[in-house]
């Protein structure tokens, strides 16, 4: 029975202990045995939130050493729950698993601190502890000594959470308003601030105020709602974040009223968006619908949070695709005639496709690809620095209509589906005409689309090619011969092609005559004659080499030497006074003359036309704005020595200690650390020692250690120079190759 005159003494120790300077945590053995007496209970847990964070953390002192428990704000824990839905809980036996389901379906116990020691949990009274309408812990008090918590308990324990709850606010330095910390920077005055808030019917309308009346930009208002909330801010950054697709029954139009986005990062990391992140019943409904254990709040600006869900903001960004597929989903709900009806003309399937052009050349996307799901919607993924990204859901009802809709623009055979069909689109955007490369491929789903958005404008100079300095001296040596055949080697996307033009941007003279047969021609330069082969037509590469040869050139480019015809035009060219260069699939230099030799080239012949081989990769370079430079741990001092070699480390000039640098991620890389790519190169070129070993026709390990002796270095030790120079990190090496 609890009396004022318990009540009162009890709280003024309570506040007494409080109210010192010392953080509640660490007063936390004097608090415990004071709330325990006037509960009447065996032990409890003081759960604090984690500033920026969406779990709870408990910490106990032991002697000297402190423990600590987190806990995640989700159904998946009692505290976790009780802090999600921001509602006390009396719970008579947390083993009962029927009780636990009448208040979630997903609620659990955890047990496993019981079943590491002797003591049982029979009874928790569970309390969140709230400040100014905002989550800042939770109280739990378990095992009652005399029978079970009751109401009067549940009135204590809430005045104890209130009291706690205004200690929480002022360590973790939060506002009492929304808006409170515009005043702390002095950006607006107290009094002024206060007839805002009156004059303006809701929160939505206060912010609009405080940007046109008092000038206050997005992120100050976004820092003071973060302030508040204690929860993180995130503005409209469509390159860093994309809507989060499910197959949960959020529709847009709830979203929109409710002003809440369920969006995702780089890593699918799923993050719930709202302009009320206190709104704990509003929260309990997402939670539901989107039936998922791990997601993050974040608080945003209401125009912002519309942006991502395609209504207001700027020029009809890639909110708008939501938009689009609710449209779409919409009329996948009507009636299956109806579906079928739907052409590829229809205004939404145009926009869609439209869309997803858009997106993939603003996120600088190489390729698009439409993947068809044999039970499921058709999934849309874009290749972003060589990395495939998730972008959306197109409802299965509606594949065969965008597939139509992209073979239309492609002039495909929209009737055949059963053999694989090439094609290419253009689009504009921004004043730009942007060429797509189109693959139609059936598979047992259905056809499947993959679009390669090729380079658009100039070339690029040689000296933003990030080609180490003796490679480059090697390089430009090799294609200042007046004649021989240059090959650049390396698997599709490996910028091959962008290597070679910013040869023949270096070579691009006036008094030079330099004809290009490509297939595409993606790349244009003045000064070129650049020639579109067509293999249906039968201008293959070696017609149109064979042409060049009666043009009066001094450079020839070949897109590729596909097969042996082109292979043999491209030596007999080199040998009659020209210089050629072309491509080739191979994985490296050395292997790149084996595979000539295999198709029957002449290796007396080859050895002496062929100048050079430079075998190329292309690797995700570190964020500039988040990478850091630190001392490289032992794994990574012995991996560079390992993989570049003892015999050659010399060449790195190394310094104590070993600094290798490293990206947290951050907004503008969309939290991955990497931003664009670069190319590592591995430049073989031809001497007399190596072409009496190719006479030989030798192996391809003894033809790689002669040219190491002449200076070749691999693309492993390329990479591993790059990453010394702090362009890339070990990761990369490895993906590429390094073990």
């Amino acid at each position: 029975m609890y009396t004022n005159d318990v009540l009162e003494r009890s709280f003024q120790q309570i506040n007494a202990i409080l109210a010192r300077e010392t953080p509640l945590m660490d007063a936390y053995q004097e608090l415990e045995p004071l709330i325990l007496e006037l509960l009447g209970a065996e032990r409890m847990s003081i759960f604090q939130r984690r500033l920026q964070h969406q779990d709870l953390v408990a910490r106990f002192k032991t002697g000297k050493e402190t423990k600590e428990i987190k806990v995640p704000i989700s159904p998946l824990s009692i505290a976790g729950y009780v802090a999600l839905s921001q509602l006390p809980l009396i719970i008579n036996d947390p083993y009962d698993s029927h009780e636990l389901a009448q208040i979630h379906p997903r609620l659990r116990f955890a047990d496993r601190f019981d079943k590491n020691s002797t003591f049982k949990t029979n009874s928790i009274l569970c309390i969140p502890i709230l400040n100014a309408g905002v989550m800042m812990g939770v109280l739990q008090i378990i095992n009652k000594k005399s029978g079970q918590f009751d109401d009067a308990d549940l009135r204590v324990a809430t005045k104890l959470a209130d009291v706690i709850g205004a200690k929480f606010r002022y360590e973790l330095g939060g506002t009492s308003a929304p808006f409170d910390y515009l005043v702390h920077l002095n950006l607006i005055s107290d009094k002024v601030l206060k007839e805002l808030t009156e004059t303006s019917s809701d929160d939505k309308q206060l912010i609009q105020r405080l940007q046109s009346e008092q000038r206050i930009t997005d992120e100050q208002i976004g820092k003071a709602l973060s302030v508040h909330y204690q929860v993180p801010y995130i503005s409209y950054l469509p390159d860093k974040y994309h809507p989060y697709q499910s197959d949960s029954k959020l529709n847009a139009s709830y979203l929109k009223r409710n002003c809440v986005a369920v969006i995702a990062d780089a890593n699918e990391n799923i993050i719930v968006l709202l302009a009320e992140p206190n709104n704990a019943a509003l929260l309990m409904e997402i939670e539901r619908a989107l039936g998922i254990d791990s997601y993050d709040i974040a608080v945003g600006i209401p125009n912002q949070i519309l942006q991502y869900l395609g209504g207001g903001g700027s020029g009809g960004a890639p909110g708008e695709m939501n938009e689009i597929l609710d449209e779409i989903g919409t009329s996948a709900d009507e009636k299956d005639d109806q579906i079928d009806e739907l052409s590829d003309d229809a205004p939404a399937i145009v926009r869609l496709v439209s869309r997803i052009l858009h997106d993939a050349k603003r996120l600088n996307a190489s390729d698009i690809h439409i993947d068809p799901e044999k039970s499921g919607p058709t999934r849309v993924r874009m290749r972003v620095d060589g990395v495939c990204r998730d972008m959306n859901q197109v409802p299965a009802s509606h594949h065969s209509a965008v597939i139509a809709r992209i073979k239309i623009m492609s002039n495909l055979n929209i009737a055949e589906k059963r053999v694989p069909q090439d094609g290419k689109l253009a689009f504009r955007t921004g004043g730009q005409l942007v060429e797509v490369r189109v693959a139609s491929i059936p598979t047992v789903a259905g056809e499947g689309v993959v679009m390669r958005i090729l380079a658009s404008g100039g070339a690029m100079p040689i000296d933003k090619m990030n080609v180490a300095p003796n490679n480059r001296t090697r390089l430009e040596e090799m294609i200042k011969k007046p004649h021989g055949i240059l090959l650049v080697v390396g698997p599709t996307g490996s910028g091959k092609t962008t290597t070679l033009h910013a040869i023949l941007g270096y070579l691009n003279t006036p008094e030079k005559k330099i004809w290009t047969a490509e297939d595409p021609v993606e790349i244009t330069q003045a000064g070129l004659q650049q020639v579109q082969v067509s293999p249906k037509i039968g201008f293959t590469f070696a017609n149109a080499l064979r042409a060049f040869l009666r043009a009066d050139p001094d450079i020839i480019l070949i897109g590729e030497m596909r097969d042996k015809e082109t292979a043999h035009a491209g030596i007999e060219a080199s040998l009659t006074g020209h210089l050629v260069l072309s491509t080739l699939h191979t994985n490296s230099a050395p292997e790149t003359i084996t595979r000539l030799l295999d198709l029957g080239l002449d290796p007396v012949n080859f050895s002496d036309a062929c100048v050079g081989i430079l075998a190329q990769r292309l690797i995700r370079t570190l964020c500039t704005n988040c990478k850091e430079a630190e001392p490289a741990t032992d794994a990574e001092r012995q991996f560079i020595y390992r993989q570049y070699g003892e015999e050659y480390i010399d060449e790195l000039h190394l310094s104590e200690p070993l600094m290798v640098h490293r990206a947290k991620g951050c907004e503008a890389c969309g939290d991955t650390g990497y931003k664009g790519r670069t190319g590592v190169h591995e430049l073989l070129g031809m001497t007399p020692e190596l072409r009496s070993l190719v006479y030989k026709e030798a192996s391809v390990a003894q033809m790689k250690a002669q040219a190491m002796k002449d200076g070749m270095r691999t693309l492993v030790q390329d990479a591993i120079y790059k990453v010394i120079k702090g362009d890339t990190d070990i990761a990369q090496v490895q993906i590429l190759g390094g073990d």
